[in-house]
């Protein structure tokens, strides 16, 4: 069998598979979370969540909700170096995000079952 017979083949099944790929997955909400911040995000996302005082205090001045905490948990950036992932029982994580050109840190505690928002600050 020659060289362009192979690629034809080959071409052909790659296509077949392709196919196949995008009708199994192709309705399904299927996401590829491997980097460590992504896993981190996902992980308080899927959690229910619980806002300490001073955060609520510092929504409200902002005029913020629980949406904007949400879009930070999907599009934020984690800082691994200002948390502290050495704790036992709840990892504390900051996320950065910024809202309408309002740059803001989130502490967030994060324990097996739920997720504390201990603070929001904001720098305006």
């Amino acid at each position: 069998m020659n060289i362009a017979k192979r690629f034809v083949f080959f071409g052909f099944g790659f296509v077949i598979g392709l196919i196949l790929l995008f009708f199994f997955l192709g309705g399904k909400k299927t996401g590829c979370d491997y980097g460590p911040e992504a896993r981190v995000l996902k992980n308080i996302r899927i959690k229910p969540k619980s806002y300490s005082e001073e955060a609520l205090k510092t929504l409200a001045i902002n005029g913020w909700d629980s949406t904007v905490i949400n879009i930070a948990l999907k599009k934020g950036d984690v800082l691994f170096s200002e948390g502290n992932r050495e704790l036992d029982s709840c990892k504390q994580y900051v996320i950065e995000h910024t809202y309408k050109e309002k740059p803001f840190k989130m502490l967030i505690e994060n324990c097996d079952s739920i997720a504390k928002i201990l603070t929001v600050e904001s720098s305006n």
